[in-house]
Protein backbone atom coordinates (compact mmCIF):
# COMPACT_ATOMS: atom_id res chain seq x y z
CA UNK A 1 0.00 0.00 0.00
CA UNK A 2 1.20 3.50 -0.85
CA UNK A 3 0.13 6.48 1.23
CA UNK A 4 0.84 10.00 0.02
CA UNK A 5 0.38 12.87 2.46
CA UNK A 6 0.47 16.53 1.52
CA UNK A 7 -0.15 19.09 4.23
CA UNK A 8 0.64 22.54 5.53
CA UNK A 9 3.62 21.41 7.56
CA UNK A 10 5.47 18.30 8.78
CA UNK A 11 4.26 18.67 12.39
CA UNK A 12 1.11 16.69 11.69
CA UNK A 13 2.90 13.60 10.39
CA UNK A 14 5.69 13.29 12.94
CA UNK A 15 3.61 10.79 14.93
CA UNK A 16 3.86 8.18 12.18
CA UNK A 17 7.40 6.89 12.87
CA UNK A 18 6.49 6.09 16.51
CA UNK A 19 4.83 2.91 15.26
CA UNK A 20 7.31 0.09 15.90
CA UNK A 21 6.64 -1.47 12.52
CA UNK A 22 7.29 1.62 10.44
CA UNK A 23 10.75 3.09 9.96
CA UNK A 24 11.59 6.52 8.62
CA UNK A 25 13.83 6.36 5.59
CA UNK A 26 16.56 8.99 5.61
CA UNK A 27 16.41 10.81 2.28
CA UNK A 28 19.11 13.29 3.37
CA UNK A 29 16.61 16.10 2.87
CA UNK A 30 15.87 19.23 4.89
CA UNK A 31 14.40 18.27 8.27
CA UNK A 32 11.78 21.04 8.05
CA UNK A 33 10.53 20.60 4.49
CA UNK A 34 11.30 17.04 3.42
CA UNK A 35 10.17 15.24 1.40
CA UNK A 36 9.83 12.47 3.98
CA UNK A 37 9.39 8.74 3.59
CA UNK A 38 8.60 5.90 5.96
CA UNK A 39 8.50 2.18 5.18
CA UNK A 40 6.84 -0.79 6.87
CA UNK A 41 8.36 -3.83 5.16
CA UNK A 42 6.35 -6.38 7.12
CA UNK A 43 3.02 -4.94 6.00
CA UNK A 44 4.18 -3.66 2.59
CA UNK A 45 3.36 -0.02 3.38
CA UNK A 46 5.11 3.04 1.97
CA UNK A 47 4.27 6.48 3.37
CA UNK A 48 5.52 9.64 1.64
CA UNK A 49 5.06 13.26 2.62
CA UNK A 50 5.74 16.36 0.58
CA UNK A 51 5.38 20.03 1.43
CA UNK A 52 2.91 22.03 -0.66
CA UNK A 53 3.75 24.77 -3.13
CA UNK A 54 3.48 28.52 -2.42
CA UNK A 55 2.23 30.51 -0.66
CA UNK A 56 4.70 29.40 2.02
CA UNK A 57 5.87 31.50 4.94
CA UNK A 58 9.49 30.43 5.18
CA UNK A 59 12.53 32.31 3.96
CA UNK A 60 14.95 29.59 2.95
CA UNK A 61 13.00 26.93 1.09
CA UNK A 62 14.75 26.04 -2.20
CA UNK A 63 12.54 26.42 -5.25
CA UNK A 64 13.58 22.93 -6.32
CA UNK A 65 11.56 21.60 -3.36
CA UNK A 66 8.33 23.27 -4.42
CA UNK A 67 5.69 20.88 -5.73
CA UNK A 68 2.00 21.60 -6.02
CA UNK A 69 -0.57 19.09 -4.81
CA UNK A 70 -2.07 18.87 -8.31
CA UNK A 71 1.36 17.97 -9.74
CA UNK A 72 1.81 15.22 -7.16
CA UNK A 73 -1.64 13.80 -7.89
CA UNK A 74 -0.93 13.74 -11.63
CA UNK A 75 2.28 11.79 -10.96
CA UNK A 76 0.44 9.03 -9.08
CA UNK A 77 -0.64 5.85 -10.81
CA UNK A 78 -3.32 5.30 -8.17
CA UNK A 79 -5.32 2.17 -7.53
CA UNK A 80 -6.84 0.13 -4.72
CA UNK A 81 -3.61 0.17 -2.71
CA UNK A 82 -3.02 3.92 -2.95
CA UNK A 83 -4.19 6.43 -0.36
CA UNK A 84 -3.90 10.20 -0.83
CA UNK A 85 -4.42 12.58 2.08
CA UNK A 86 -4.02 16.33 1.85
CA UNK A 87 -4.93 19.53 3.64
CA UNK A 88 -4.73 23.06 2.26
CA UNK A 89 -5.90 26.16 4.11
CA UNK A 90 -3.56 27.74 6.68
CA UNK A 91 -1.27 29.69 4.35
CA UNK A 92 -4.23 31.04 2.37
CA UNK A 93 -6.13 32.73 5.19
CA UNK A 94 -4.81 36.23 4.48
CA UNK A 95 -5.06 35.99 0.69
CA UNK A 96 -8.23 36.87 -1.23
CA UNK A 97 -10.70 34.01 -1.44
CA UNK A 98 -10.29 33.99 -5.24
CA UNK A 99 -6.67 32.84 -4.84
CA UNK A 100 -7.77 29.92 -2.68
CA UNK A 101 -10.58 28.98 -5.04
CA UNK A 102 -8.25 28.92 -8.06
CA UNK A 103 -5.85 26.62 -6.21
CA UNK A 104 -8.65 24.29 -5.13
CA UNK A 105 -10.05 24.11 -8.65
CA UNK A 106 -6.66 22.94 -9.91
CA UNK A 107 -6.52 20.28 -7.20
CA UNK A 108 -10.12 19.25 -7.89
CA UNK A 109 -9.34 18.69 -11.57
CA UNK A 110 -6.28 16.61 -10.59
CA UNK A 111 -8.41 14.52 -8.19
CA UNK A 112 -10.93 13.93 -10.97
CA UNK A 113 -8.15 12.81 -13.34
CA UNK A 114 -6.77 10.48 -10.67
CA UNK A 115 -10.16 8.93 -9.95
CA UNK A 116 -10.90 8.60 -13.66
CA UNK A 117 -7.76 6.55 -14.31
CA UNK A 118 -7.82 4.73 -10.97
CA UNK A 119 -11.33 4.82 -9.44
CA UNK A 120 -10.37 2.71 -6.42
CA UNK A 121 -7.82 5.25 -5.18
CA UNK A 122 -8.74 6.49 -1.70
CA UNK A 123 -8.66 10.30 -1.47
CA UNK A 124 -8.97 11.90 1.97
CA UNK A 125 -9.13 15.64 2.66
CA UNK A 126 -8.26 17.20 6.01
CA UNK A 127 -10.13 20.40 6.85
CA UNK A 128 -8.65 23.38 8.60
CA UNK A 129 -8.84 23.87 12.35
CA UNK A 130 -8.98 26.81 14.79
CA UNK A 131 -5.63 28.21 15.91
CA UNK A 132 -4.33 30.11 18.91
CA UNK A 133 -4.78 33.82 18.23
CA UNK A 134 -2.83 36.85 19.36
CA UNK A 135 -4.16 40.30 18.52
CA UNK A 136 -1.95 40.39 15.42
CA UNK A 137 -3.04 36.96 14.18
CA UNK A 138 -6.69 37.75 14.92
CA UNK A 139 -6.49 40.46 12.26
CA UNK A 140 -4.80 38.49 9.46
CA UNK A 141 -5.43 34.81 10.34
CA UNK A 142 -8.78 34.97 12.10
CA UNK A 143 -10.66 31.70 12.59
CA UNK A 144 -13.50 33.38 10.71
CA UNK A 145 -11.29 33.36 7.58
CA UNK A 146 -10.38 29.73 8.19
CA UNK A 147 -14.03 28.73 8.56
CA UNK A 148 -14.92 30.43 5.27
CA UNK A 149 -12.19 28.44 3.55
CA UNK A 150 -13.50 25.24 5.10
CA UNK A 151 -16.93 25.97 3.62
CA UNK A 152 -15.44 26.62 0.19
CA UNK A 153 -13.27 23.49 0.44
CA UNK A 154 -16.27 21.28 1.14
CA UNK A 155 -18.39 22.94 -1.53
CA UNK A 156 -15.80 22.51 -4.28
CA UNK A 157 -15.27 18.81 -3.58
CA UNK A 158 -18.96 17.97 -3.24
CA UNK A 159 -19.95 15.21 -5.65
CA UNK A 160 -16.48 13.63 -5.82
CA UNK A 161 -15.63 10.31 -4.22
CA UNK A 162 -13.51 11.77 -1.42
CA UNK A 163 -13.52 11.26 2.34
CA UNK A 164 -13.06 13.84 5.08
CA UNK A 165 -11.14 14.31 8.30
CA UNK A 166 -13.06 17.08 10.06
CA UNK A 167 -10.14 18.59 11.94
CA UNK A 168 -12.20 21.65 12.81
CA UNK A 169 -14.84 19.76 14.77
CA UNK A 170 -12.25 17.48 16.34
CA UNK A 171 -10.25 20.44 17.64
CA UNK A 172 -13.29 22.37 18.84
CA UNK A 173 -14.61 19.33 20.71
CA UNK A 174 -11.30 18.67 22.51
CA UNK A 175 -10.25 20.22 25.81
CA UNK A 176 -6.76 21.01 24.53
CA UNK A 177 -6.16 24.62 23.48
CA UNK A 178 -6.51 25.59 19.85
CA UNK A 179 -3.29 25.53 17.85
CA UNK A 180 -2.26 25.87 14.21
CA UNK A 181 -0.67 22.43 14.58
CA UNK A 182 -2.92 20.57 17.04
CA UNK A 183 -1.32 18.69 19.89
CA UNK A 184 -0.53 14.99 19.64
CA UNK A 185 -3.78 13.72 21.20
CA UNK A 186 -5.84 15.50 18.54
CA UNK A 187 -3.52 14.43 15.73
CA UNK A 188 -3.78 10.82 16.90
CA UNK A 189 -7.58 11.10 16.72
CA UNK A 190 -7.20 12.36 13.16
CA UNK A 191 -4.97 9.41 12.32
CA UNK A 192 -7.55 7.04 13.82
CA UNK A 193 -10.13 8.51 11.43
CA UNK A 194 -7.63 8.23 8.56
CA UNK A 195 -7.03 4.57 9.37
CA UNK A 196 -10.77 3.89 9.67
CA UNK A 197 -11.06 4.87 6.00
CA UNK A 198 -7.97 2.91 4.97
CA UNK A 199 -8.75 -0.23 6.96
CA UNK A 200 -12.53 -0.33 7.60
CA UNK A 201 -13.76 -2.99 9.99
CA UNK A 202 -15.31 -5.88 8.07
CA UNK A 203 -18.80 -6.92 9.12
CA UNK A 204 -19.39 -10.47 10.23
Amino acid sequence: MKVFIGASGPDNVTVLPKNKGIKQFDLQEDKDFGPFMAVDHANNILVTYRYHGPPIFYNNLPTSKLRYIANELDDLTGGANTVVAFGIWAHFTHFPMEVYIRRLLGIRRAVMRLLDRAPRTLVIIRTGNPRSLTLHYSLIHSDWYSMQRNKVLRALFTGLNVHWIDAWEMAVAHHLPHSLHPQTAIVMNMIDILLSHICPKKSG
